[in-house]
C-alpha cells in the first residue's frame, strides 16, 4: 500500500471520531455549511441534463459532513456522477405534494398505511427496471422516542447533507430540513438515503438515524427516502433497500461518482408541500 493510499485509509478511518463534532442534519444545532456532493460543480447552472446548482438549491461549497474537504471520499479527482437527461413531475390530484423524478422512473400511488392522519400520501418511486429506489409518506404520525441503550448505540457518518425548504415542526431534538446520506457502523458500513430534522444522536453515536421531517401541528410527519430509518444490521438479516459498504471509501464514491445518488439526490431536493 502506498503512502498516499495509507494516508487516505487513515484519513477515513478517522472520520467516525470526528463524526461527534460535526452538524449536517443529524447531530448538532444545524449551522454547519453542507458539501455539495452530487451532479455537476455547484458553480454550474441547473440544466435538464445537470444537477441543480448550490444557488438554486441553497447548498454551499465547503467542509464535508464527516469533517473534511468537499471530497468525502478523500481523493481530489474524484468525478461527480451525471443526473438524467430529462425530468418529469409528479403530483398528487389535490396538487399539494410535487417532486421531480427522471423521465423514465415510475412513480405509483399506492394506500396509505394504517394510522396515517386523513389525505395522506403514500407514493413508491422505482427506476426503469422497476427496481424499488425510495418511498414518499406524508401524514405520519410522530413516534414516541424509542429507548436507546448505550451498548446498543454505534458510530455513524454524515456523507453528503444539503439544506431542505419544507414546512416542519421546529423544538428539541429538531433543526432545519437536510437531504441526507447518512452511513451507520456495524458488521459492515450500512447507508440510506432521505429527508430528515431529526437529530442523530450525541457524540456521533446512534441506534437509528431516521429518515423523516416532523411537520408542523396537525399536519403529520414526512418521509421520503429509501427506508423510514437506518440502523446496523445483524449478519443473519436483509439489508436491501439500505446499502452495504465494505469501507467508507465505497460509501462516499456512491455518493460521489454513481449517478443513481446524483438522481435521488435532485429527486429529494425537489420535493414542494404546501402548507
Amino acid at each position: 500500500m502506498t503512502g498516499k493510499a495509507m494516508a487516505r485509509r487513515a484519513r477515513l478511518g478517522a472520520a467516525f471520531i470526528v463524526a461527534a463534532a460535526v452538524m449536517s442534519g443529524c447531530s448538532g444545532d444545524g449551522k454547519g455549511q453542507p458539501a455539495w456532493t452530487a451532479g455537476s460543480s455547484p458553480s454550474e447552472s441547473s440544466t435538464a441534463g445537470g444537477t441543480p446548482s448550490a444557488s438554486a438549491t441553497g447548498a454551499t461549497p465547503g467542509p464535508s459532513a464527516t469533517g473534511g474537504q468537499p471530497s468525502a471520499s478523500g481523493t481530489e479527482s474524484a468525478s461527480a456522477g451525471a443526473t438524467a437527461a430529462a425530468w418529469k413531475v409528479f403530483s398528487d390530484p389535490a396538487k399539494v405534494v410535487s417532486f421531480e423524478l427522471p423521465q423514465d422512473w415510475i412513480a405509483q400511488s399506492v394506500a396509505p398505511d394504517q394510522g396515517t392522519l386523513p389525505g395522506a400520501l403514500k407514493v413508491e418511486v422505482k427506476d426503469a427496471k422497476g427496481t424499488y429506489l425510495a418511498t414518499l409518506q406524508t401524514g405520519l404520525p410522530s413516534p414516541s422516542p424509542a429507548a436507546c441503550a448505550d451498548a446498543a448505540r454505534r458510530p455513524y457518518v454524515v456523507v453528503s447533507s444539503v439544506p431542505l425548504d419544507l414546512p416542519h415542526r421546529e423544538g428539541d431534538g429538531l433543526i432545519t430540513p437536510h437531504v441526507v446520506f447518512r452511513v451507520i457502523q456495524g458488521y459492515k458500513y450500512f447507508g440510506s438515503f432521505g429527508i430528515t430534522n431529526v437529530v442523530g444522536g450525541s457524540d456521533g453515536k446512534a441506534c437509528a438515524l431516521q429518515n423523516v421531517v416532523r411537520g408542523p401541528e396537525g399536519k403529520g410527519d414526512v418521509s421520503f427516502g429509501d427506508l423510514a430509518a437506518i440502523r446496523a444490521f445483524a449478519a443473519d438479516e436483509k439489508v436491501a433497500p439500505a446499502k452495504a459498504f465494505d469501507t467508507l471509501d465505497q460509501a462516499a464514491r456512491y455518493v460521489n461518482e454513481g449517478s443513481e445518488f446524483a438522481n435521488v439526490q435532485r429527486m429529494l431536493m425537489s420535493l414542494k408541500i404546501k402548507s
